[in-house]
């Protein structure tokens, strides 16, 4: 299919590129920058790096992910979907962990596109994305409580887990700051009104800038980005990651996480940009344009990007149509960086976190998580809430792996509450005068209708064929099976040698394209006999009539 192709987005639209269009990229360009820029500097902190870092994953992973991608539309840079994993990984590894773990995800990507693995991120369950997405926008909001209440924490005090920082919010409560608390609910209120008054100008740069003037102004004891970090105006470097075999064992997991993650979230974001345009994306293209972002963004200093739905969306609202928008957003940033960055500094802490909060709302999705709840089937319901939990107690990648484990065991059984092995029954036409298209069968003959996959969750179904002395065959009835794996097989050759040593022949009616491969294969067919398999349950019960 089209879509499919390993093309890049960009060398397709080129071809109809006009002035106009180029006007209206660059506008949209413009626009999404300024958005960007306060996000990218929040989910920097947030992943507990420098404010730059999220710059640099702006321009770079920005810039290669719109070149090389499959969207139309997407912009990429940092999300708050990494901030937890980010944090993490560099208090544990530091900055070299991260950047290698970068590096190996973005290949993984690369190596997922190019198998056009992209198809295969739909088997990921709904309410598994459901759950840790909100777990991870309680994790972000539990993250900022200290910046927006101006919290002090001892020296020594761990905050890596979610649940350390709650521990730790509790234990310094009393600590907290009037005066950053005034900052940080006069910016929240800024970001949720404003968007009532102008959806041109972003609301986050206006909290960033009455933030400021608040704390210089009135001379407030409040924290700023300047106050805790180094602020730097340079552009972005190339650096290469400690590729050392042990380095490569302690982050191998996360990078896995990484790529994961980046997946599922960039190729959600270009579906949901899909359906505003009604356009179609490349999915196996936007992942090796993923991984290049991510392995450029990791060589220059930044941290995982992907494809953000928020900047996305204002884009496409802002008329750019193709990835040259993206692209313009990258180089602006560069501008950003080097003429305005220094101004960074002067930011607000709690401002900041005002910002966390919106982003955390946001991406939150409660009233799906509501619904879900509300009208989902018991199983599904577990799955979501335990990955939610799981994801804010623990980390993501139990999540991931607990949740799947989970969804795949519960459609397993819920699979094989489907499939129904059943005897047919015989009427007396004296006592069912109504009946019907009875089919008239010999005395001699049995027949089971199989409905559902046969896998091995319920192979074991075939244990409960039974014949009696007079029977000398037995037809399957294998219209309603799609599948059939080798646990299901196995029974049917026991089944088999059961009914040799009773001296009852097996007859198949209508098995479909999967399951006779299967036969095929195993030797089933030539087992039975190639002559026992008949495309019509008429034609099986004329065929075993002949059999004594």
């Amino acid at each position: 299919m089209k879509k499919d192709k390993l093309k890049p987005m960009l060398f397709s639209v080129m071809k109809t590129y006009d002035g106009k269009k180029f006007v209206t990229d660059v506008v949209s360009g413009v626009i999404v920058a300024i958005i960007a820029l306060p996000l990218s500097i929040a989910l920097a902190l947030a992943s507990g790096v420098g404010p730059e870092q999220g710059i640099y994953t702006a321009i770079i992973a920005g810039f290669l992910i719109s070149f090389l991608g499959g969207s139309r539309v997407q912009i990429a840079g940092p999300t708050a979907a990494f901030a937890t994993i980010v944090a993490g990984i560099v208090a544990k590894n530091g900055m070299a962990g991260l950047a290698l773990a970068t590096v190996l995800a973005g290949i993984l990507l690369i190596i997922m596109g190019l198998l056009r693995l992209g198809s295969l991120i739909k088997f990921i369950p709904y309410t598994i994305t459901t759950g840790f997405t909100a777990g991870i926008a309680v994790t972000i909001l539990v993250g900022q409580i200290k910046d927006f209440l101006g919290l002090t924490y001892p020296k020594g005090t761990v905050t890596i887990e979610t649940m350390d920082k709650v521990k730790a919010i509790i234990a310094n409560i009393t600590t907290f700051n009037v005066q950053a608390l005034i900052v940080g609910v006069v910016c929240l209120v800024i970001l949720i009104v404003w968007p009532y008054i102008s959806e041109k100008i972003p609301g986050s740069l206006i909290a960033v800038i009455v933030g400021i003037v608040m704390v210089k102004a009135l001379n407030m004891n409040v924290n700023t980005i300047g106050d805790l970090y180094t602020i730097s105006n340079k552009l972005p470097s190339f650096t290469m990651p400690d590729m050392s075999f042990s380095m490569i064992r302690n982050v191998a997991s996360d990078a896995v996480t990484i790529a994961i993650l980046a997946a599922i979230e960039s190729l959600l974001s270009c579906v949901v940009a899909d359906g505003m345009i009604n356009s179609h994306h490349r999915s196996n293209m936007e992942l090796i344009a993923q991984g290049v972002g991510n392995v450029g963004s990791a060589l220059f200093g930044g941290i995982p990007a992907t494809g953000a739905i928020a900047r996305t969306a204002a884009n496409i609202k802002n008329g750019g149509r193709t990835p040259v928008a993206g692209m313009v957003h990258a180089l602006v940033l560069v501008l950003v960086l080097v003429i305005l960055m220094p101004y960074a500094a002067l930011i607000p802490m709690p401002t900041i976190a005002a910002i966390l909060f919106m982003v955390a709302y946001n991406m939150c999705q409660w009233r799906t998580f509501v619904h879900l709840c509300k009208t989902s089937p018991k199983s599904d319901i577990v799955v979501l809430v335990i990955t939610f939990i799981l994801t804010v107690v623990f980390d993501l990648v139990v999540a991931i792996e607990v949740g799947m484990i989970m969804a795949c065991v519960l459609f397993m059984k819920r699979m094989s509450d489907e499939s129904v092995i059943s005897g047919w029954k015989y009427y007396d036409p004296e006592e069912d005068p109504d009946g019907i298209d009875l089919k008239e069968i010999p005395k001699h003959v049995r027949i089971y209708e199989i409905a559902g996959p046969m896998f091995f969750g319920d192979a074991d179904r075939l244990a409960g064929v039974h014949f009696k002395d007079f029977t000398k065959v037995i037809i399957f009835r294998m219209r309603g099976v799609p599948a059939l794996d080798a646990s299901a097989m196995h029974e049917f050759e026991k089944l088999y040698d059961r009914c040799k040593e009773a001296g009852v022949s097996m007859v198949f009616s209508h098995v479909n394209e999967q399951p006779m491969k299967t036969m095929e294969k195993s030797g089933f067919v030539e087992k039975v006999g190639r002559d026992n398999f008949r495309k019509h349950i008429d034609d099986a019960i004329e065929w075993a009539s002949n059999i004594e």
